[in-house]
């Protein structure tokens, strides 16, 4: 109980944590976002292919792994559709409106990653429930400090703003609990929620964090970026 606790907490203050230096900058060149972006996709991919995968293997069969990935991947389709998703870069929207668009979109969309948390933390292999937390704040600090930097841009205060993207990865916490105890209450369902994980968490790498990290021009430093963010998930995997 109290590793995943400590898991999602750490999982979601990296949302605010990736906010803090909106207190010292204006504003993030578009290569290193880029760079960021596919650095938190390629670990993404890797604790999804090499360790939330196997794992639900491991604890069922393939017909478990494909209904928990496909159930995973339409839920956040599901999300995409019915849940204003604003380009952050885009300026159609009255500010007001827009920033209450963003930080819902942001909080809402933050739901599954608590849950992908959680459930790892309800499996019995030692150390997995970690590394999903791990990357999952990896991809939550930029994240973070790009909803930050769109509120100042809005003329929020720094510390607000700071504030308010804190709290959009707070719900973590509480979807990570929610998760952690439905796996360990009802039998067999960890290895649905692993595969419901990795489902959630491909989607977003390709729906989003690929996409975006190659629209701006910086296609060759993003998958380079995407490959160290590979290699550096499975070198964790294989330390611990």
């Amino acid at each position: 109980m109290n590793d995943v606790l400590i898991g999602s907490f750490i999982s979601a203050m990296s949302t605010g944590l990736g906010a803090v230096p909106i207190l010292f900058m204006r504003k993030m060149s578009h290569k290193l976002r880029d760079i960021l972006l596919a650095y938190a996709a390629g670990i993404m991919t890797s604790a999804s292919v090499y360790n939330l995968i196997p794992e639900a293997l491991g604890h069922s069969n393939l017909l478990v792994l494909t209904l928990g990935l496909l159930l995973g991947s339409i839920v956040l389709l599901v999300m995409e559709m019915y849940i204003p998703h604003t380009d952050i870069d885009n300026s159609h929207f009255q500010i007001e409106a827009k920033a209450f668009l963003i930080i819902a979109a942001i909080t809402l969309h933050n739901l599954p990653e608590g849950l992908s948390v959680g459930v790892s933390y309800a499996s019995d292999t030692q150390n997995l429930g970690n590394l999903i937390a791990f990357s999952i704040g990896l991809q939550n600090a930029p994240e973070g400090f790009l909803v930050a930097l769109f509120l100042v841009h809005q003329n929020i205060g720094r510390f607000k703003a700071l504030g308010i993207a804190t709290l959009t990865g707070a719900v973590e916490i509480v979807t990570s609990l929610l998760g952690y105890y439905l796996s360990t209450w009802v039998t067999g369902l960890v290895p649905y929620g692993l595969a419901f994980a990795a489902g959630a968490m491909m989607f977003i790498v390709y729906k989003e964090l690929i996409p975006e990290s190659h629209g701006d021009g910086n296609q060759r430093a993003a998958t380079f970026s995407f490959i160290m963010g590979l290699l550096t998930m499975i070198a964790l995997t294989e330390w611990f």
